[in-house]
């Protein structure tokens, strides 16, 4: 499979490197509907830049190993195996490049073959570019199938006189190969977190440092186990409701006050992806390939409404249960086990012209909100 720019796989990796860098400007952009509600867009930055790096990644690979394979039919990403190979690759990185030659040692060799045979030293080419991979994917900057949580906010909240955590996590769906962000805030009742965290008048205690983004949850007793609970609970086939209410039941001492995830997916490009027949069928008609593509993604959220205060009886004692809110005058909203949801598409201008001009933009769209990319610009709900 080559991954010349004229080809399936070359077209492939301009549209997706072309969707992730509009995504970007996108959540970049402080008067973006991310950034004016909610922390989402600052929180989903770093993990776009580790599924940018992926892609780097992938294209490089391709340049040794010739099988590369996307979702064509579901999300338009790639297949899960592609993400556990960069996750072996990434491990084994240090001791595969001591094995290879340095790249200025590589270079010479490639024009003295091209002096000597007067061909071109596709070998050397290949060990090359397995270099530049090995090089890249040693950084460990990629999106693995599950990216730990880490602490990125911390305040009290001074009603309930508890400190507050917003944790974000990122995971790879094996089964919908859909790459999603987590985010989570949580309050913590844990008698020496709260004494070590807050003051008398409910303020955050300026004594203890804190430097965010803490890796892990910021309560260093609660962390390991958290870390095991967000990797059993990242699955795409898991609501949020269900997610939320995991986390409340399987920790007393925090109250998952809200949980959000972010869904990535699916990409349609043409030619390519046969996720959906219409829309594939008026992006083929886009003039320049590199702007016939479209993607989407799911924002959704679950939030508490009220907490049920712990009882303690003379037997047993049951502790603080938070209770989730769902939109059950929503089929959409209670399918997904959510509060709340937004969906977003993202298009060049030319494709949205085109599929304007199909008129069908009602019927593609439906309740997505609408970005429309032009040069470094973005313009949402058109």
């Amino acid at each position: 499979m080559s991954a010349a720019a004229d080809s399936p796989v070359g077209q492939y990796f301009s549209s997706i490197r072309a969707a992730l860098g509009g995504l970007e400007i996108f959540l970049g952009d402080r008067n973006s509907p991310l950034y004016r509600n909610s922390v989402v867009g600052e929180v989903v930055v770093p993990y776009l830049d580790r599924l940018k790096a992926s892609f780097s990644c992938w294209e490089n690979r391709i340049g040794f190993v010739e099988q590369f394979r996307i979702s064509r039919a579901e999300s338009g990403f790639p297949v899960f195996q592609n993400v556990l190979e960069l996750e072996n690759d990434r491990q084994t990185s240090e001791k595969r490049l001591a094995s290879i030659p340095l790249a200025d040692a590589l270079r010479e060799e490639m024009v003295d073959f091209i002096l000597r045979q007067k061909a071109f030293p596709d070998a050397l080419q290949a060990r090359m570019a397995e270099r530049l991979y090995l090089e890249q994917i040693g950084k460990g900057d990629i999106f693995s199938p599950f990216i730990l949580p880490e602490t990125i906010r911390v305040a009290v909240n001074p009603k309930t006189m508890r400190p507050y955590y917003v944790v974000a996590w990122g995971a790879f769906d094996g089964s919908s190969t859909l790459p999603m962000v987590y985010m989570a805030t949580i309050e913590d009742s844990s008698e020496n977190i709260v004494k070590a965290l807050v003051t008398k008048d409910g303020k955050l205690n300026p004594e203890t440092e804190i430097v965010l983004p803490v890796g892990g949850l910021l309560n260093p007793e609660l962390a390991t186990r958290f870390d095991d609970f967000a990797l059993k609970n990242s699955s795409y086939s898991l609501t949020p409701a269900t997610i939320a209410s995991n986390l409340d039941t399987d920790f007393p001492e925090l109250h998952p006050k809200q949980v959000r995830r972010i869904v990535l997916g699916p990409f349609y490009s043409a030619g390519i992806t046969e996720n959906n027949a219409r829309i594939n069928e008026i992006l083929s008609k886009v003039r320049k390939s590199e702007n016939a593509w479209l993607l989407t993604w799911t924002v959704q959220e679950v939030f508490s409404k009220a907490e049920r205060p712990a009882k303690k009886g003379f037997w047993s004692t049951t502790p603080a249960m938070e209770e989730f809110h769902i939109d059950t005058g929503n089929l959409e909203a209670t399918r997904m086990g959510v509060s709340a949801y937004e969906k977003h598409a993202l298009v060049p201008h030319d494709a949205y012209q085109a599929l304007y001009a199909s008129g069908e933009v009602e019927a593609i769209f439906g309740d997505y909100k609408v970005h429309v990319i032009s040069g470094n610009q973005v313009i949402s709900e058109v």
